[in-house]
This record gives structure tokens, sequence and C-alpha cells, in this order.
């Protein structure tokens, strides 16, 4: 890796989704990382050189869309894979993964926004990745959603996760990892994301996949402690496998 580079690349589409716990557990364990401003106007670069991993956060557009950072974004992941520079993909970040790897985004049958609890697939990498239950107890995992859109699962990737909102909750590929949901959360986004849910929410509230602010909060006061000890987890795992990439 070059000197001048930090170990993290970090690509944060919107102002208002940030790294948040990430940035808190990166700091926690000593490590560089850089974000890319993409909402500030900063470039996203098409190659992973130089870099130990890389991570794609959320954003409101789709990876659809006819946007340049997205293609850019999309031929930095697939460089990254190609390298075997481990990816990490947090909602349209996983989506973004997702087509790197060849698979289709479409619209979810449903959104989910807000918490909800997802299934961990029934195998050894499942667990690996997201642990056996929440915080010892006998519900799946809850966490933080925020999409219309999902992915399908890339040929060759293991499906870890999923819920009846949504069949593909999170998936590995080697040492990459995609998920649907946001396990970046902490109490400062959130608290602005609850604020912003009743207008976001309104056209959707007849969904029970679809959380109003008051339920939110409620949930956030419950689940976020449950939900940051399994980013916890997911970050640890990550990262040790960036390490050892590291060292071939």
């Amino acid at each position: 890796m070059s000197s001048t580079l930090p170990a993290v690349l970090i690509v944060q589409p919107m102002a208002d989704d940030g790294p948040a716990f990430l940035a808190t557990w990166l700091q926690e364990q000593g490590i560089a990382f850089q974000v890319v401003r993409v909402f500030a106007g900063e470039a996203v670069p098409r190659s992973a050189a130089g870099w130990r991993g890389v991570v794609m956060l959320g954003g409101a557009m789709s990876v659809n869309d006819d946007l340049p950072f997205l293609r850019d974004a999309e031929a930095l992941l697939r460089d990254a894979v190609h390298r075997g520079v481990p990816v990490l993909g947090h909602c349209l970040g996983g989506q973004m993964l997702a087509r790197a790897l060849g698979a289709a985004t479409t619209d979810n049958p449903v959104p989910e926004v807000g918490w909800a609890y997802i299934e961990l697939a029934d195998q050894a990498l499942a667990r690996d990745w997201l642990g056996d239950v929440a915080s010892g107890s006998d519900e799946p995992l809850p966490v933080f959603q925020w999409h219309y859109q999902t992915f399908a699962l890339p040929a060759g990737a293991t499906l870890l996760a999923s819920n009846a909102a949504c069949a593909h909750q999170a998936f590995a590929f080697g040492p990459h990892l995609g998920m649907q949901f946001h396990i970046e959360v902490d109490a400062e986004k959130l608290n602005r994301w609850c604020a912003e849910a009743p207008a976001s929410a309104l056209a959707d509230a007849h969904h029970a996949s679809v959380q109003d602010e008051a339920r939110m909060r409620a949930d956030t006061h419950r689940l976020l402690a449950s939900s940051q000890a399994t980013a916890r987890r997911i970050y640890a795992r990550w990262w040790s496998l960036v390490q050892a990439a590291a060292s071939v």
C-alpha cells in the first residue's frame, strides 16, 4: 500500500448519510480512513490501487441512475474485487457491490423504512459475519432499514440473511460483504432520520414495513445497542479479512 494513503476509502454519496458508527469504530481501532464526499463534488476514484479496504455508504438514488459518480463507484468496486481488496457495502453500497458482481438491482416488493428484524441463513458463514442472535436473545437480528430497491444475489455469492419484506438482506462474496440495511447508524444519525420519517413515510404508511417517527424513536431506544453490537462484529470480521488480504 502507498504510504500516502489511509488504509480505508469510504465513498459517501449524500451529506446526511455519513459513516457514523463505522467512523467511530475505525477511530477506536486506530485505522486511518479517507471519505470521498460525493455530495461536495469530490471525485470517486475508479481504481482501488493503494487502498487496503473500500467502503460504500447509502444514498437516495438508485444504482441504475445515469449519474457519473455511480459509474465511477461501480468501476471502483469492480476493481477492488479484481485486486482482492475487501469491499463493504451499506444499502446503496450493497446494491453497488452486487451490480459490480453482475447482479441486478430492482424495486423491492415493499419499502422498508425503520427498524426491522432479519433472519440469518442456517450456515456457519452467516454466523461468522452476523452472530447467532441479537445480544443472546431468541429474536432475529434488529437492523435499521431505508430502501425501496434491492439487489439480486450475485453468482457465486452466499446469502447471509433475509426477512419477509426483503429476500436478500446480506451476502458475502469472498472477503466482500453487501448489506441492504444500515448497520452504521448511531444515535445522532438516527435522530436526524427519525425527524425526516413523517414526510418520507407518508405515501407508504400502509406498509407494515414502514415506521413513522414515533415508532422509529421507540425502537431506536430499544434496539440501537444490539444493532451496534452486530456492527462491531461485522466491522471486526471485515477488518480481519482486510489484514489477511494485505499480508498475501
